[in-house]
């Protein structure tokens, strides 16, 4: 069986797909199957979440390219960008993982979730779509930042675990 262990930032040649969705990209430790039916092993540095076009590879030097499953998603729109914060906010509250894009939210499929931006005043749309949750402030970014450094300054006195730490 291959293993996955390593990230990499640019290869010539791709050899195979993993199309996952969130929840099996937020796992460090898995057995997955490629789109060509081979069966691997993951073993990534705890805490990695892999993202929509992330390259892979383990001891045999093959490279393969993480792809985000579809899933069932909530497209939250609001009629003005104040409404669509509130939203957010609210969202964030509750420690839920949204997508954010220009003038809209993504959430997982969650029905107390719905009802409440509805509330609020959204419109809510059931989709299936990949889906990206911002990564967090402290965590580094994802594919639309900058991946030099942190989101937000972490204070001297706050003790983080990073994986890029060890």
């Amino acid at each position: 069986m291959m293993s996955l262990h390593t990230k990499i930032a640019h290869a010539d040649t791709v050899h195979d797909l993993l199309e996952l969705p969130y929840d099996q990209r937020e796992r460090c430790r898995q057995r997955a199957r490629l789109a060509s039916g081979e069966e691997v092993a993951l073993f990534l540095v705890r805490g990695a979440v892999l993202r929509d076009g992330d390259l892979l590879t383990g001891e045999d030097g093959r490279v393969v390219r993480v792809v985000a499953a579809p899933e069932p998603t909530y497209l939250v729109r609001c009629a003005n960008p104040t409404l669509l914060a509130r939203c957010a906010f609210h969202l964030g509250n509750r420690h839920t993982q949204t997508q954010v894009g220009a003038g809209w939210l993504r959430i997982r499929v969650d029905p107390v979730l719905k009802d409440m931006v509805l509330g609020l005043g959204a419109h809510v749309e059931e989709e299936q779509a990949k889906f990206e949750p911002e990564a967090g402030a402290y965590a580094g970014g994802h594919g639309h930042h900058d991946h030099r450094g942190l989101l937000a300054p972490v204070p001297l006195r706050q003790k983080i675990h990073r994986p890029a730490d060890a």
